[in-house]
């Protein structure tokens, strides 16, 4: 299945149904009165989280969505009936974005089976039986339907994972995805294998961690080059962050402050996630020039420098209980967070 993050879509609610002018014909009635039934509410534009997607690759192939007009009102006191809503499907973790500036998010669906009404049907209007009164017994006027709204938007997905695996291109994070969980990424020995976020779930008996690979990261990918403010954007939502750095590289601290530079550009707080810092392809390497990069990288970051190798799976336990550990605090700490509810005191 083709992946795509974000599409650009054109929405409109179905208009309201004319209310209708008709009076009471019967025999041996003269003056029957008013029976013109109101029109119908349009139908509406309605979005739906479903767990069972994760692309928006369907909306490269229809970009406009019209809900149904409601039925006119009719005589013998008949109203319209409703137009029908459109029900639009979306992953989990789509945002809704106005096309005015590109940036005002108008809504977040982050919660499956969550549905909420973005664009009203219009209001059906009146038939003539509403007008009569008491001094006007027989109206004959009625109203038109209210038109529904619309709009064009931006749908953007960021995908919703516990961790986000990052670092230059090549590194090998498509490796570790691959030994740490159930994901079969695509795995080549060369830059930018990896062109689409790549979800993964590490499990144990009592946890599951859900784990993203994004493609690598180049110079400048914070002002859109390789189109890296779309990936950077995929792990906003993450609780940390695993920085991965090919340990054959010419000179591994350059490469962690490459991508850390591209993270505290971007903004959006990916500069203030925690880390950890992995040295990857270990097995291409002796010790000692092993020690020698993992020394100097904690000299810089002042952090506690993992080692593996994804491709022999050496050293990921100790990886994979710190990993545990972030995620567990992370939800002991939001559910501290939480407040609970308490009756007044009567």
């Amino acid at each position: 299945m083709q992946f795509l993050d974000q599409a650009k879509i054109y929405l409109k609610s179905g208009n309201g149904g004319n209310g209708c002018v008709s009076f009471r014909r019967e025999k041996y009635v003269e003056f029957g009165g008013p029976d013109g039934g109101s029109g119908g509410k349009g139908g509406d534009i309605i979005f739906e989280c479903c767990a069972n997607l994760n692309t928006l690759i369907d909306f490269r192939y229809k970009q406009h969505f019209k809900a149904k007009k409601g039925t006119d009102g009719s005589g013998k006191n008949c109203n319209g009936a409703k137009g029908n809503d459109i029900i639009i499907k979306v992953p989990v973790g789509t945002q809704i974005i106005s096309d005015n500036d590109k940036e005002t998010i108008l809504q977040d669906l982050t919660t499956p089976g969550e549905k909420i009404i973005f664009l009203k049907g219009g209001k059906g209007g009146f038939g003539n039986t509403h007008f009569k009164n008491s001094t006007e017994q027989a109206p004959r006027k009625s109203n038109p339907g209210l038109e529904g709204e619309e709009a064009w938007v931006w749908l953007r997905l960021k995908v919703l994972a516990d961790i986000g695996i990052i670092g230059l291109p090549n590194a090998g994070k498509s490796s570790l995805l691959s030994a740490l969980t159930n994901a079969k990424p695509k795995i080549g020995n060369y830059p930018y294998t990896t062109l689409s976020p790549q979800l993964g779930i590490l499990k144990n008996d009592n946890h599951e961690i859900i784990i993203s690979d994004i493609p690598g990261l180049i110079k400048d990918a914070h002002k859109g080059i390789g189109i890296g403010t779309r990936f950077l954007g995929h792990i906003e939502r993450c609780v940390a962050l695993m920085h991965i750095i090919d340990a054959t590289t010419k000179n591994p601290v350059n490469a962690f402050k490459a991508v850390k530079k591209e993270l505290r550009e971007y903004g959006h707080g990916l500069i203030n996630k925690k880390q950890i810092i992995i040295i990857n392809k270990v097995d291409l390497i002796n010790k000692n020039e092993l020690n020698k990069i993992i020394q100097n990288i904690e000299k810089y970051s002042n952090m506690t420098v993992y080692s593996c190798s994804a491709l022999e799976k050496i050293g990921l336990d100790s990886i994979i209980n710190n990993l545990y550990n972030l995620v567990i605090e992370n939800k002991k700490f939001n559910k501290d967070k939480e407040k609970k509810w308490l009756p007044e005191n009567q």
